[in-house]
């Protein structure tokens, strides 16, 4: 589907929003087929919502997450009885011939855990089904940061797509220019064919930009499993704005990541309490009735089962999970300290980024405007010479590429700053 954009971007954004949270697990993402109305221009909220909801990442996630949850109710169930029939004394000789004294026994045995191990079961399976849910929301923020970088990537192209068109444009009306000043003998032929050249070539590069656009949208429909280019752009100005200012204040909400790292470590140390359980030997005990058929009579009879622990108290087994459970807590910690880290670097980014875009627009941007209308009224009159006139153009043109540039790094920064601190978009429930 063609692409629509109503007009130039130049800033794309997101109002603040005061508070952070983020979506608890996947256990609300619907797995199934969704319609998205493609008629309605997509912003980026709603392309960070769409990759939340349909990437296949989260659902896949989230099915897995559904699993683990059916896993632990499994856990939680007790032991199935058994059920036992004999028959002895038959078919032997003497008084045992045939089926004169044979006897039948009936047994029902139910296998006791000790240890509290159905209990720990449950608690680990539980665990498990947490980690599973803390991995599923992690899976659903790097989808949703990639679909929104994705979708400024998208909104730059087409700022650069512009830029290089109207380069075009204005290579192709200073071609004019020159001809004019050929044709009236004040400049050399080959001024016009450098002129025509230049022009040539900056179309190829607006040629280019295009192509480039169609790239991006289709790298953003991938996100959620999309083939095609199935939305179109809204064409209101959009502003991103850093949380804070750029600072990076603590957070009260726990970021994903950190999340499954500590629910790793829960599930680990869970596991633990379980392969410590182990130690305790099963208890089977059993109930029946037999039948002698020599004489008529019946009797019950109750037996009990343990194993003896001689070889194996799964001392092994608990030193393992006690091991993994060291290795979780530690990369838990780990996590956190690369996080603050992470939030640190990325707001120090987003200050440097907003003063580079600043200068640029505030100066840089005014002055090679300037200096490119100087030169080519300066070139028409006959004051400058080509060669400075294409010069002053080609640094307007680079000029405008750098803002492009620089406001598509302070963007992204800024998106990934409010991604790791859990600012909108990057809150509330996965619907």
């Amino acid at each position: 589907m063609k692409i629509l954009i109503c007009s130039a971007i130049t800033a794309l954004a997101l109002p603040v929003m005061a508070g952070t949270a983020y979506a608890q697990g996947c256990s609300s993402v619907y797995v199934g087929a969704t319609d998205y109305d493609q008629s309605r221009p997509l912003t980026l909220d709603a392309a960070i919502a769409r990759a939340a909801n349909a990437s296949p990442e989260v659902l896949t996630a989230a099915l897995e997450a559904k699993a683990s949850s059916a896993d632990a109710d499994q856990a939680s169930r007790w032991l199935n009885p058994s059920l036992s029939v004999e028959t002895e004394n038959f078919a032997g000789s003497g008084s045992l011939e045939g089926f004169n004294a044979y006897e039948t026994t009936l047994v029902v045995a139910q296998t006791l855990q000790l240890g509290d191990k159905r209990r720990l079961s449950e608690r680990a399976a539980r665990a498990e089904a947490a980690l599973a849910s803390a991995e599923c929301s992690v899976r659903s923020l790097e989808a949703q940061k990639l679909a929104g970088e994705l979708y400024l990537e998208l909104r730059a192209a087409y700022d650069m797509a512009e830029v290089a068109q109207a380069s075009a444009d204005l290579a192709s009306e200073f071609s004019g220019v020159v001809q004019r000043r050929v044709d009236a003998g004040a400049s050399a032929p080959p001024e016009l064919l450098r002129a025509r050249a230049e022009a040539a070539a900056l179309q190829a590069v607006a040629d280019g930009a295009r192509g480039q656009v169609e790239a991006k949208g289709l790298a953003l429909a991938s996100v959620w499993g999309s083939p095609e280019i199935d939305f179109v752009l809204s064409g209101t100005a959009e502003i991103v704005t850093d949380p804070a200012g750029g600072s990076a204040q603590p957070d009260s909400g726990v970021h994903p990541s950190l999340a499954a790292a500590k629910a790793g470590a829960t599930a680990r140390s869970a596991a633990t309490d379980r392969a410590r359980a182990g130690a305790w030997p099963d208890i089977t005990v059993s109930a029946g009735v037999r039948r002698f058929e020599d004489t008529g009579d019946s009797a019950f009879l109750a037996g009990v089962s343990v194993p003896l622990p001689v070889f194996d108290h799964n001392q092994d087994a608990t030193r393992a999970a006690g091991l993994r459970t060291q290795s979780a807590e530690l990369s838990a910690q780990t996590v956190e300290a690369r996080l603050r880290a992470e939030q640190a670097s990325l707001a120090a980014q987003v200050r440097a980024a907003k003063s580079r875009l600043q200068r640029l627009e505030g100066e840089a941007l005014p002055l090679a405007e300037e200096a490119y209308t100087a030169a080519a009224e300066g070139y028409r009159v006959g004051k400058f010479d080509l060669t400075a006139t294409l010069d002053a153009r080609r640094s307007l043109i680079e000029t405008r590429a750098a803002v492009i540039d620089a406001r598509l790094a302070l963007q992204t920064y800024t998106l990934r700053l409010r991604a790791l601190i859990g600012a909108a978009p990057f809150e509330g429930e996965i619907q």
